[in-house]
């Protein structure tokens, strides 16, 4: 295994390493399940059979395996309740409403840009 030695300033180094972790987030967190369920949580807290109810076509194991991932970067919130059976609730943390409103922003766009993009689309296919 090569150790590279980074010769730069420690400034340098954080932003480097700030850049490598937002484009792991976004690399995780920018696919169609985890954007649907960002915004099928909203304002609300959500039972994880709602939340798949919420979002079309997803199945179980998608939705387990994104509802871990969002958990794991904080974004959403899960709470076990402990009742027999056991109730678990999701729900978005601040910063997970905060991205949601980023999601919304690029929602917002597509309406927005909807035409020029499908007249751009018809234009490259045809």
């Amino acid at each position: 295994m090569v150790t590279k030695q980074y010769s730069g300033s420690p400034e340098d180094a954080d932003l480097r390493r700030a850049d490598s972790l937002a484009r792991e987030i976004f690399s995780d967190v920018a696919n169609k399940w985890a954007l649907l369920i960002i915004e099928a949580l909203g304002e609300r807290t959500l039972r994880f059979t709602e939340v798949r109810g919420e979002v079309e076509g997803i199945s179980h194991k998608m939705l387990t395996q994104n509802l871990r991932m969002l958990e794991r970067y904080g974004l959403i919130e899960r709470t076990v309740h402990p009742v027999v059976p056991p109730r678990v609730e999701y729900a978005l943390t601040d910063p997970g409403r905060a991205l949601r409103v980023t999601i919304a922003g690029l929602c917002d766009w597509t309406h927005r840009h909807l035409g020029h993009i499908e007249a751009s689309r018809q234009r490259f296919d045809g």
